[in-house]
């Protein structure tokens, strides 16, 4: 299920971004809502099989519905959340992310007490 708030995640917060985070834009503005996609695997090595397929060239959403554990399949979408509604180190790596597009991800990671999640944001307010 979809990250929410009140669960406090069990481990830290592990962030990696594959996109080129520098490159022509400054800091982000401050957003207060994300449209937001993930995939969540139980296991590290599920999540590495994931994170190929995606560096391979493969959609997000076609690698959220072939590797997510998530129920919700909808290519990982949770739509648009609000600060504050999801978990704290979901939500931290989440909103530190550029919007992009489910053909070129930018993605982040993060380990909770929920597994393993790849995050990508599709747009922000």
């Amino acid at each position: 299920m979809a990250p929410k708030n009140k669960s406090k995640p069990s481990s830290s917060a592990a962030s990696k971004d594959t996109g080129d985070k520098d490159k022509g834009k400054g800091k982000l503005k401050p957003a207060t809502s994300i449209n937001v996609r993930h995939i969540l695997c139980e296991k590290h090595s599920k999540k590495e099989e994931a994170l190929e397929k995606i560096r391979a060239g493969a959609r997000f959403d076609d690698v959220a519905r072939e590797c997510s554990e998530d129920k919700a399949r909808q290519g990982g979408s949770l739509g648009w959340k609000v600060r504050g509604s999801l978990m704290l180190d979901f939500e931290k790596v989440a909103y530190e992310l550029e919007p992009s597009t489910t053909g070129a991800p930018k993605i982040g990671e993060v380990k909770t007490s929920e597994g393993y999640h790849i995050i990508m944001v599709e747009g922000r307010k």
